[in-house]
């Protein structure tokens, strides 16, 4: 009867540990409190950092001037830019944050947004040429989801205000193995890394600065620490039929 009784008490500790509470798997859950409903995050706009690449165009209401500032035509719909010809329809962002334009030539641009970069070089072309429109894109905008996701991979943004459930949901959401409770963002701050950790089951991600995505982010999901213990991998008739067996052998020895 001891047998069977530390046999048993063996199982049960066995199947609690293979158990993923429902606690562990919801995202953004509901504390009660007011504050849960009423939270919202404020985004920061993306300030350019050395080595990004820019797709500056110029059109004036004279074709040869316009000619001279592009070297190549992108139609106002938009077209998709691969990685290998970025460098070729780009100017890259030098290691002291300059670029180099027609006539004006170096231009000041890392720690600016893209709106104040579209003003200022249209302000600097003034002396050159007059009534000229301003286009400013970054090229080399994506994001990276690493970990434990069902489709890891480096995704590009097509839209502002991508959220980190959107980012995640590019990949395919997260694995079976994925902790929810412990994502962490990589993020280049002044040009140089900073690492966040945080919930996704916490609603206080919704005001967290990390809640929306910024180009060249990595996106990690660190994996559950008790893995080997979950409900589809666990060898659980394996382990219930040996149990069995064994509790009968030492019932026919008695």
């Amino acid at each position: 009867m001891k047998y069977n009784l530390n046999i048993s008490a063996l199982l049960i500790f066995c199947l609690s540990c293979s158990c993923v509470t429902h606690r562990k798997l919801t995202y953004l859950q509901y504390t009660g409190s007011p504050a849960d409903t009423t939270i919202s995050a404020q985004i920061a706009e993306y300030k350019i950092q050395p080595y990004d690449n820019l797709f500056i165009r110029v059109v004036t209401p004279d074709p040869k001037w316009s000619e001279m500032f592009n070297t190549m035509q992108v139609s106002a719909s938009g077209t998709t830019i691969s990685e290998q010809s970025a460098d070729m329809i780009s100017y890259s962002v030098d290691g002291e944050g300059n670029i180099e334009l027609p006539y004006t030539g170096k231009f000041k641009v890392a720690g600016k947004t893209i709106g104040v970069i579209k003003t200022e070089i249209g302000n600097g072309l003034r002396a050159y040429v007059t009534d000229a429109a301003v286009t400013v894109k970054m090229i080399n905008n994506y994001v990276s989801v690493l970990g434990e996701v069902r489709q890891p991979g480096r995704f590009q943004i097509y839209k502002e205000k991508l959220n980190i459930f959107q980012a995640i949901a590019m990949a395919g959401d997260l694995g079976e193995y994925g902790n929810r409770q412990r994502v962490q963002v990589i993020r280049q701050v002044e040009g140089k890394p900073v690492v966040s950790e945080f919930s996704l089951t916490d609603r206080k991600i919704l005001f967290s600065e990390f809640y929306y995505v910024m180009p060249n982010d990595v996106i990690y999901v660190m994996p559950l620490k008790g893995r080997f213990f979950q409900m589809n991998s666990f060898p659980y008739t394996l382990i219930i039929s040996t149990i069995t067996t064994f509790i009968l052998f030492l019932n026919i020895l008695k």
